[in-house]
């Protein structure tokens, strides 16, 4: 039987929903999947969405080590650039990074978490294999 892998999806990190909301929700524009609590007053552990990118946020210490990394490629950037700098986000003001691989957006959340979103460029950008 071959091994196929399905899904990947990344757990960041938070401290604060409130903080996390406005930046997945209201910046980024992520919708909210899920919400999970094993009862009230516990830590969130949640999904947020924005098509096929999908993000994991949990408050659960262990779940993850603030100030990760995770990189997502897409098709748009420079739109989704133009999309988040017209948007009242005082925190964050990312510029867009030229390179052999593509054209990179990185955004970086309250917890120091970040997301490097890169348009490959034109010869595809850098391949990575296991095994």
């Amino acid at each position: 039987m071959d091994i196929l892998f399905h899904r990947t999806v990344p757990v960041f990190r938070i401290f604060d929903v409130a903080k996390a909301h406005g930046f997945y929700l209201d910046y980024l524009g992520c919708t909210v999947d899920w919400e999970h609590r094993f009862e009230a007053g516990m830590p969130l552990y949640t999904q947020v969405s924005r098509g096929d990118l999908v993000l994991h946020l949990s408050e659960h210490h262990g779940d993850a080590t603030p100030g990760s990394t995770v990189y997502a490629e897409l098709s748009g950037v420079r739109a989704l650039h133009a999309e988040l700098a017209g948007k009242d986000y005082p925190y964050l003001r990312p510029g867009l990074e030229e390179d052999e691989t593509g054209t990179t957006l990185t955004l970086t959340d309250p917890f120091g978490n970040r997301l490097r979103l890169t348009e490959p460029g034109a010869d595809g950008g850098p391949t990575a294999t296991c095994g």
